[in-house]
Formats: structure tokens, C-alpha cells, sequence
């Protein structure tokens, strides 16, 4: 399955800047769904985040999924990559 991967940045209440990346299937194209994919994820966290707009939230590149990547999807629709000061 291919997969695009959007660069996500995300400030966190403490000031910390949050770098995560959300991969969704290559068919998907609408961006609101994708943001809406990763305000999902930042529900998640036991702590308050900034928004996440087409401002903090871009497309980077395409790439073929792991097996765990796909399994996720197929779940969720999403799968996401956590770089930076996301816990």
C-alpha cells in the first residue's frame, strides 16, 4: 500500500513544539479529513495542544507501508509517526 505522509507540527500548552507525522492511504486527498485524522491523535494525549490547520500540517512525500502501517489503517484509516515531545 502506498502512503502519504503529512509533516505535522503542533504546539503544546507547555511550549513545546509537538513534530508527529500522519500517514493516510494515497487515495486519501482531502485535507480535512487528514487534519481531522490528526486532531483525533491529539485527543489522545493527556495534554492541551494548539490547533492543527493546513498551517501546521503539510504534505511531504509518498512511501510504501510496513505491514504495521497497513494493519493500523485498515483499523483506524490512519497511522501515525511520533518524532518530537509527543508524550
Amino acid at each position: 500500500m502506498k502512503v502519504s505522509v503529512w509533516d505535522t507540527y503542533v504546539q503544546r500548552e507547555d511550549g513545546e513544539i509537538m513534530h508527529f507525522d500522519i500517514l493516510v492511504p494515497n487515495l486519501v486527498t482531502n485535507e480535512e479529513t487528514i487534519f481531522n485524522y490528526g486532531r483525533t491523535y491529539l485527543k489522545s494525549k493527556p495534554f492541551k495542544t494548539g490547533k492543527l490547520t493546513s498551517s501546521e500540517c503539510k504534505f511531504c512525500h509518498m512511501e510504501q507501508a510496513t505491514e504495521t502501517i497497513i494493519n493500523a489503517i485498515k483499523n483506524k484509516g490512519f497511522y501515525i509517526i511520533e518524532m518530537e515531545h509527543c508524550n
